[in-house]
């Protein structure tokens, strides 16, 4: 007779350890043998599974024996007696303890992943797929009870089990699910013993089966402990870690991220969630704004955890949630609050294109939340400017004033965004005030310098040609990045650097420093939709059109601010007028314009505002912008006509001017773009350019000019600008030897980044000209030229219309042309050759 003392089997056919099938075939072939086994795992490896198959193998054999389950649970007194009785087989479990002489020792170890596949199929009875086996076994530990549970959805059958825990075992694995585990100082006063006896506590927790080799809990574990561990024991051991974390001033965030969602209120707690959305703030805004919420919602409703919370939800993307509590913050009765909620006020309204309402609130917070003669609340009075009268103390120069609670970025930061705001505006005077007389006080810190230098960067740009402008601003954009985690920008060094550099025709430049900005997350997710979208615009104003679609791709179907959506919209009309995509501009042009509309004009705007003219004229809406192009203009004029964004605008102007056939309009912009060429390589090549417009549309050039002039740009990056010029001027030439030089040329400016040299001819193995066309494609081609409609060139080659246009569309693709009459130009002229296939 068998005497069995095992906890019920599993419902389930669970395979036996991989250790114990030798066992079981020594059993079967000998079921008398006089064993004496110690079947030794933490729980939850398969003991007892295993002696339910030994209580089956020797009742089919018909053979007694004595089977004992978690025997590291009975009486010691009581186990001794009851193996002293048995005459037969004994095999006992227990979890891990030291084995007595003369027994045999079976060990138990984790599952290696092909034993966790088939015990995947043995429990569903299909095999496994090989990722999802990898993955049980990542976060079970090959543990079998932890991948059996998960595997079948019952993680909560761990309920009962922990509330039987040890007290202190218990609470060891809440502090290891909270991240404490590895603080061995912390866990003494938690569970108060001293270095000596914590190991102990220890191998308790490893008997459990939930710990990993390393003694962390595995995943699954964790999940078991968090979701289903006594919430009340969890709940008042996390807020004890927490406590001592915080009298040692030590890091909260892990423990306190253990405490989301539980409902945790009062003073220790908010301090935690306070000190522990401090941490995260650098690094995951979106997580520091649950955490600012819970300090409040737990009874910290303090002015430097409302600006964190603000701050945090500005930086995730969240500027309503920023906007309404840094309004409700100018209401507050000390400055130093009215001045940090100005200041995010200030970034929101920036972020949705009110660049000069920003200002104000900027110039305000610089002033400590009060501007001369105008009530502290009342932040948003327009009817002093920042000069300071008689009798009236500036606050920046008040020793009382530091850095206000839960400031943004400080006093140095606040000053070099109210300058910026202020330029971008058009008010040179007030920035130049804000600079030469910069607050006292102001710690020297990297951002405080680097942020100084990008507001002088900005107001140097408007002064003269601006030559070290880009400079400047690159600069202060690699010495902010090390310290802006955490730090709300109404817009990021890198990508005013950007737009300085896309104005002077440095691409290469502005494609670095915004590719850095955005692998390094500068600005958090606020700023991340900014630097993709300049980084299309960069591609785009490259001619590599692919790319540019990419990132508008990759920034597609999100909600947009003013400002992103501006630029968003561009250039997507861009792309399209590049594509010759008469459809595609169409149907953007209404979304683009709207954007306009929603945008205030302000001077880092205008490069969109450029390219929404030309699409303005091609779409017959150009009258619809002549507001906007005159705020814009007159903020130009008020700068003094800065030639570094004023050449950007008129060059785009002049582009409209010639789609509308408006000559007068064409000469006066032809002529600013001349009295600004002495300023650099970049606005001598597009005054020399607009000149050789004018001339091909007057039909009066010289060919070798115009390929000087299109190398030019190509050598600049303006490939599609490059070839577009050279493509125009060869349809418009009667020398045909002309023709085919500058058709080849705007060929190699559109297909590539090199300019091959004169006179070399082109591989047969390139893949250029009719050689990347198809049979269909060459058929197609030819029926074309020949003055065949689609439809015509259809019925010919038993096709659709259609069809005829997707080989037309695929054909100009591969022969770079920029628009319909290029491309037909381009086809007549290779079709003609005598090689021609």
């Amino acid at each position: 007779m068998n005497t069995l003392l095992t906890q019920a089997a599993s419902l389930h056919p669970v395979p036996v350890h991989p250790a114990a099938r030798q066992l079981l075939r020594q059993v079967a072939a000998d079921p008398a043998a006089p064993l004496r086994i110690a079947v030794v795992a933490p729980g939850g490896y398969g003991k007892s599974v295993l002696l339910a198959a030994l209580a089956r193998a020797y009742r089919d054999a018909g053979a007694d024996a004595l089977l004992v389950d978690d025997a590291d649970r009975i009486d010691a007194d009581q186990l001794e007696e009851l193996l002293a009785g048995a005459d037969g087989p004994i095999v006992v479990a227990h979890r891990p303890a030291a084995v007595a002489a003369g027994w045999t020792l079976l060990q138990l170890a984790p599952l290696g992943v092909n034993d966790v596949a088939r015990l995947v199929e043995a429990l569903t009875g299909t095999p496994a797929e090989p990722a999802a086996v990898a993955e049980l076994h990542r976060v079970s530990g090959g543990v079998p009870r932890l991948a059996e549970r998960a595997l079948l959805g019952r993680l909560e059958e761990f309920r009962p089990e922990l509330d039987e825990l040890d007290d202190d075992v218990l609470r060891y694995l809440i502090a290891a699910e909270a991240g404490a585990g590895r603080n061995l100082d912390l866990l003494c006063v938690l569970l108060d013993r001293t270095p000596d006896q914590l190991p102990g506590i220890v191998d308790g927790a490893r008997a459990t089966g939930l710990l990993a080799p390393d003694d962390t809990l595995l995943p699954l574990a964790s999940a078991a402990v968090r979701d289903f561990g006594p919430p009340a024991r969890r709940l008042t051991t996390v807020q004890r870690l927490v406590e001592l974390q915080l009298a040692n001033g030590l890091p909260v965030l892990d423990l306190a991220r253990s405490l989301l969602g539980t409902g945790s209120t009062g003073t220790s707690a908010a301090a935690a969630f306070a000190a522990a959305a401090a941490e995260a703030l650098p690094t995951d805004a979106r997580l520091a704004t649950k955490l600012f919420e819970a300090a409040a919602e737990a009874g910290d409703r303090s002015a430097s955890v409302t600006a964190g919370w603000a701050r945090a939800a500005a930086l995730s993307g969240d500027l309503d949630t920023a906007l309404r509590l840094g309004d409700g913050m100018l209401g507050a009765p000390d400055a130093e609050t009215r001045a940090a909620g100005a200041e995010i006020a200030a970034t929101v309204l920036a972020h949705r294109g009110e660049l000069a309402r920003g200002a104000e609130l900027y110039q305000w917070a610089a002033l400590g939340g009060q501007t001369p003669g105008q009530h502290a609340a009342d932040p948003y009075s327009t009817g002093h400017g920042p000069s300071s009268p008689a009798g009236w103390t500036d606050p920046r120069h008040s020793t009382g004033h530091g850095t206000g609670p839960g400031s943004p970025a400080g006093r140095g930061g606040t000053d070099a965004f109210a300058v910026m705001a202020l330029v971008g505006t058009g008010d040179l005077d007030g920035a130049r005030r804000l600079l030469d007389s910069p607050a006292p006080g102001v710690a020297p810190t990297l951002f405080a310098g680097a942020a100084t230098r990008m507001a002088r960067g900005i107001a140097d740009s408007v002064s003269g040609c601006a030559t070290e402008t880009l400079s400047t601003l690159l600069g202060a954009a690699a010495m902010l990045e090390p310290a802006l985690g955490g730090t709300l920008l109404p817009d990021s060094p890198a990508a005013l650097a950007a737009l300085a550099a896309l104005h002077t025709g440095e691409l290469a430049l502005a494609e670095s420093v915004l590719t850095r900005a955005l692998d390094g997350r500068i600005g958090g997710d606020l700023l991340a939709v900014r630097h993709r979208l300049l980084l299309g615009w960069v591609a785009m104003t490259a001619g590599d059109l692919a790319t540019a679609a990419g990132h508008r791709d990759a920034v597609a179907g999100r909600p947009l601010e003013a400002r992103d959506e501006m630029f968003f919209t561009t250039l997507e009309l861009g792309l399209a007028r590049r594509s010759s995509d008469l459809v595609g501009l169409q149907r953007s042009w209404d979304r683009a314009y709207q954007a306009s509309m929603r945008q205030q004009t302000d001077l880092f705007t205008l490069l969109p505002l450029g390219e929404l003219v030309i699409a303005a004229a091609r779409t017959g809406a150009h009258a619809k912008l002549a507001g906007q192009l005159e705020r814009a203009h007159t903020l130009l004029a008020r700068l003094g006509e800065p030639p570094l964004w004023t050449i950007s605008l008129v060059w785009h102007e002049l582009h409209a001017a010639i789609t509308l056939e408006d000559a007068e309009a064409a000469k006066a912009h032809l002529a600013t773009l001349t009295s600004h060429a002495h300023c650099g390589r970049h606005p001598s090549a597009l005054a020399t350019a607009a000149r050789g417009w004018l001339a091909v549309l007057s039909g009066t050039f010289a060919p070798d000019e115009i390929s000087a002039a299109a190398a030019e740009l190509h050598d600049l990056g303006l490939r599609w600008d490059a070839s577009r010029l050279a493509g125009q001027a060869a349809i418009r030439t009667s020398d045909r030897k002309a023709m085919v030089q500058l058709l080849e040329a705007a060929r190699q400016f559109q297909g590539t980044g090199v300019r091959r040299e004169a006179g070399t001819a082109e591989p047969a193995s390139s893949g250029t000209g009719l050689a990347a066309l198809s049979e269909r494609e060459l058929e197609v081609a030819r029926l074309v030229v020949e003055g065949l409609t689609y439809k015509q060139a259809g019925s010919k080659l038993f096709i659709s219309s259609k069809t005829v246009e997707h080989h037309m569309a695929r054909i100009r693709g591969k022969l770079g042309a920029s628009d319909r009459r290029e491309l037909l130009a381009t086809l007549r002229e290779l079709l003609s050759r005598p090689d021609a296939p």
